[in-house]
């Protein structure tokens, strides 16, 4: 039995589970409106662009963009949810696409439809986002956001 091999599969599978659990914490975070939460979970040098908001470099510009969220939704409630995942891993770097589903309830019901492209990064054992790109592709009303 080659245990080097058996050690290799097993790590790439923690990885695949951490990425999936970044992921969802992510997405929690966002539903609860806790925006400022967030910004741990990207790389000091991380990029993050989602739609009408621009590319913001860096975990500073990156907490303003969240902040501006949170101005933005607040009042709304909102629930992501992510499916088919397709994540690439090599080494201490990673690739990952998500179709992205976002439901509102307030003022009523609405729903957006994107894919979620990331690069992650393993920083001190813990992945994170090095650069995160958020894609509207469909939506029930045109307008819709983000």
């Amino acid at each position: 039995m080659d245990y080097s091999k058996i050690e290799k599969r097993l790590t790439l599978l923690e990885d695949l589970e951490e990425i999936r659990k970044l992921q969802q914490r992510y997405m929690l975070y966002l539903d609860s409106l806790q925006f400022d939460k967030v910004i741990d979970f990207f790389s000091e040098d991380a990029t993050a662009e989602i739609r009408n908001y621009g590319i913001h470099k860096g975990k500073k510009e990156i907490a303003e963009l969240y902040a501006a969220m949170s101005v933005r939704r607040k009042g709304v409630k909102e629930g992501h949810m992510l499916i088919q995942p397709d994540i690439s891993i090599n080494g201490n770097k990673a690739f990952g696409t998500w179709t992205v589903f976002i439901l509102f309830s307030k003022p009523s019901v609405q729903w957006v439809q994107g894919y979620s492209e990331c690069e992650y990064v393993k920083e001190n054992g813990e992945w994170k986002f090095q650069k995160l790109k958020f894609t509207r592709i469909n939506a029930s009303k045109e307008d819709m956001y983000p």
